[in-house]
This record gives C-alpha cells, structure tokens and sequence, in this order.
C-alpha cells in the first residue's frame, strides 16, 4: 500500500475543506478541532501545527470563503463594468444560493455571529471590505447602487437560510420578486 504525502499547503486546503464543513454545522464555539482533524484525515496536533489556534484557523475558513466569493463575482464580471457587472454578479450569486452547497452560506452566517470577538470581527469586515471595493471598483457606480446591491444579497442569505428561495408563497415570493426587478 502506497501513501501519497502531502505538502503542508496542500494538507492545510484539506484543513480548510473540513473546517468550512464543521464550522457551518457548529459555528466557531460548537465545533471541536477533533472533528475537524478527523475529517480532515490527519491528527488534532498536526492540525495546531498548521493553524496554532481554533480562533486562527476560524478566522482563516471565514478569509476563505470571503475569498471564494470574491472569485465568484470576478469569474461573473469579467469584461463587464457598471450596472451590467453588478447584474452578473448578482445572478452569479443567487445561482450558487439556489443551487450551489449550503455550506459557504452557512459558514458566512457562523462569520457575522461571531463577530463578537474583535480579531473575528476584523477577519470579517476585511474579507467583506474586499467584496465591497471589488463591487464598487468593477461597477463604478455611486454608493447607493452598492448599498443596494449588497442589502439585496443580504437578504438572500436570510432568505437562503430559512429556505424558502426554492417554493416560496406569500411575503417570501414579495421580496424575491423585488430581488428579481433589479437583477
């Protein structure tokens, strides 16, 4: 039986990978880093070893998925500027609401609720910060245009959350229709 090793990087994406999964599931104070070295295939020290504390490597699921977001809406954009960027970009993300995995949704929303810890609260606000800069630098447009854009998506979390973007009937189909006009 061969074993194939890992380079340190690639074990910490593997971290990464269980960790989102965990952390959607439990939040940052209901997840053990036993379960997360266990999904992860690799033991609970190794895994202080790559990431030293929980909080650090909370703070680096939630950069992540900052991060992947943050993809999203570059990959939606391209060769897009103005309105119709902040159109692409939107679709992009109402398509991975309604049909993507639950799990980066989730983990955003374990992100806001622990942003009673200031070094959370900091991850957070820079990794939305970055999806803010990137909103504003594609599109060009002035600060209402991207209050609303992100006040829209904001709402699709809640709604995401409490699952009703899929068959949704009275106030639910109110707000996802008044999504909709402006996408």
């Amino acid at each position: 039986m061969t074993t194939t090793r890992h380079t340190a990087a690639q074990r910490k994406d593997d971290v990464l990978d269980a960790a989102m999964i965990e952390f959607a599931e439990g939040g940052l104070a209901g997840t053990s880093t036993e379960d997360i070295a266990r999904r992860a295939g690799i033991s609970q020290p190794y895994l202080f070893r790559l990431f030293g504390t929980k909080k650090e490597l909370f703070k680096a699921t939630i950069s992540r998925c900052f991060r992947e977001t943050l993809e999203m809406f570059q990959r939606a954009a391209e060769g897009k500027r103005g309105e119709e960027a902040l159109h692409a970009m939107a679709r992009a993300y109402i398509d991975e609401l309604m049909t993507g995995d639950r799990v980066r949704l989730r983990t955003q929303m374990q992100a806001y609720v622990a942003c009673e810890d200031p070094e959370i609260c900091a991850a957070v606000r820079d990794g939305y910060g970055d999806l803010v800069a990137y909103a504003q630098r594609v599109s060009d447009l002035p600060g209402e245009h991207i209050s609303h854009f992100f006040a829209a998506g904001m709402l699709l979390n809640v709604l995401a959350s409490m699952q009703v973007t899929s068959a949704p009937e009275g106030w639910p189909q109110l707000l996802l229709d008044g999504i909709s006009k402006e996408v």
